[in-house]
């Protein structure tokens, strides 16, 4: 069957070995994500190298997301690796305090105490435990515990409504992305931009540690701040995709206000041309056991109605005891969603006007082929371009992308019903247009007299060059 939403999996512990990387591709994994908030630059240079030769082992390209850390804003470390804080009572949060106990706790982010003032609310580890703020003396900020609970070492502190000045991008961050262009990284992800600036910084830092390797990476901004919601639309104009990361945003604006700005994230996204994963706790009980819950069946298959490029795992493939069956399972439900979806291409193209040849190129394809009942659409592509443009518009049509470009390919594995292939470089085009057909074909999507729509431009091997649409039956010939 063939599967629109893309399976992003983070790679870690349960899933660092050959065999097991092999099994999660051949189960629907499209892209690799690497969190660097754990391990060294050599950890992750190694487990590159086994992505790619388990990729090169099962025949297809796969991407790889580098995910920076970010300036995750924690407390400090405990005498006896933890204490129990009881509502009522008082705590403080000291930023000149080295090892904790029962009555305070250091601060790695050292500015936190500037960044506050009374009548705030902290919420520690993921909103397990809020404290109200009292008042804030010199570099030690006094509290009372709300909620109460076991506080252990280097749990994240969030304010209540977001409003913490520590920067996007950290000095480890900054390395993070040298490393990260070292080892051929397609995606990089950004955590805590407030802004459009952010990303832009971001980005021309990775363009300038990737040029010696000839890498533009695509930039992903995380939404994980309250006051990145209304600078939503700059942030993704500064970037080339979101990922709605609903563990941190809920923290910060609440639990109840995540699943609309979820549907509002994705749908600005998919207008803006942009690309869109949907990320945390999707399968959490996976994590543990063999089969999810029903709430996250129905998390992943809303997610995928609302029209998200990809869903993201997490703990569940890195450190969870059923990796594979994990992926299986996921893809499984995105199909089943993706059957009961409905297109609304003809009132998608009611208002939009096109001003480049080859977008007007790529959406004539698609209304054509939708209209005409066609099998495929197969667009032979440089930069992957067409590709996305078609990628925003569900149609329930296949759509190929074959590409000289590995970087390409790779890239367009993210892509929303998206299925990027390689084609040679120094085909003509006829040659290539009937090597796009016996393609589809052999790949069981067409056969002898299926319609297919093909897009490519003239001449061929220049990006953003596509001018030409064919509509072609199989078995003819060019």
């Amino acid at each position: 069957m063939h599967r629109a939403t893309k399976i992003v999996a983070t790679i870690g512990p349960a899933s660092t070995s050959p065999d097991i990387l092999q099994q999660m591709l051949q189960a629907g994994l499209d892209v690799v994500r690497f969190n660097f908030s754990h391990g060294t630059a050599d950890d992750h240079r190694q487990r590159a190298e086994m992505v790619r030769e388990a990729a090169r082992q099962v025949g297809r390209e796969v991407a790889i997301m580098a995910d920076l850390q970010g300036p995750k804003i924690r407390i400090g470390k405990f005498e006896n690796n933890k204490t129990m804080l009881v509502a009522g009572n008082s705590f403080i949060l000291d930023a000149n305090c080295t090892l904790g106990n029962n009555e305070r706790v250091g601060l790695d982010y050292k500015d936190l105490p500037r960044d506050l003032r009374a009548g705030d609310v902290l919420l520690l580890n993921d909103g397990l435990i809020v404290l109200n703020v009292v008042r804030v003396i010199g570099e030690e900020i006094h509290t009372t515990v709300k909620v109460g609970g076991e506080l252990s070492n280097n749990k994240g502190i969030n304010r209540q409504g977001g409003g913490l000045t520590a920067p996007a991008l950290t000095e480890k961050d900054m390395e993070d992305i040298k490393t990260a262009m070292s080892l051929g990284a397609d995606f990089v992800a950004v955590s805590f931009p407030k802004n459009a600036t952010d990303m832009e910084m971001a980005r021309q830092l990775a363009n300038i540690a990737g040029a010696p390797y000839g890498i533009k990476p695509k930039m992903i901004a995380k939404i994980e701040r309250a006051e990145a919601i209304p600078a939503l639309q700059g942030i993704l104009d500064a970037s080339d995709g979101i990922m709605v990361a609903r563990g941190d945003l809920a923290v910060e604006v609440g639990n109840a206000a995540v699943p609309a700005l979820q549907k509002r994230m994705i749908r600005m996204a998919r207008e803006s041309n942009k690309l869109v994963i949907t990320a945390t706790q999707m399968m959490e009980s996976m994590i543990h056991a063999p089969v999810p819950t029903r709430a996250e069946v129905s998390d992943v298959a809303n997610a995928v109605l609302d029209g998200t490029d990809a869903v993201m795992l997490s703990a569940e493939t890195a450190a969870g005891k059923y990796p594979v069956t994990t992926i299986e399972t996921m893809a499984t439900v995105c199909i089943e969603a993706e059957k009961s979806e409905e297109s609304q291409l003809d009132r998608d193209f009611l208002d939009p006007t096109f001003t480049r040849i080859d977008q007007s190129i790529a959406m004539g394809a698609l209304f054509t082929a939708y209209h005409l009942g066609a099998k495929a659409v197969v667009a032979l592509t440089e930069s992957g371009s067409t590709a996305l443009w078609m990628s925003r518009h569900w149609s329930h049509v296949p759509i190929f992308a074959l590409t000289p470009r590995v970087s390409s390919e790779r890239t367009m594995s993210l892509y929303r019903n998206v299925t990027p292939l390689h084609v040679d470089t120094n085909l003509d085009r006829d040659a290539a247009l009937n090597q796009a057909l016996e393609v589809v074909v052999s790949k069981g999507y067409a056969a002898r007299g299926d319609m297919v729509v093909l897009t490519v431009g003239e001449p061929m091997g220049q990006a953003g060059g596509t001018n030409t649409l064919k509509i072609m039956r199989v078995g003819d010939h060019f």
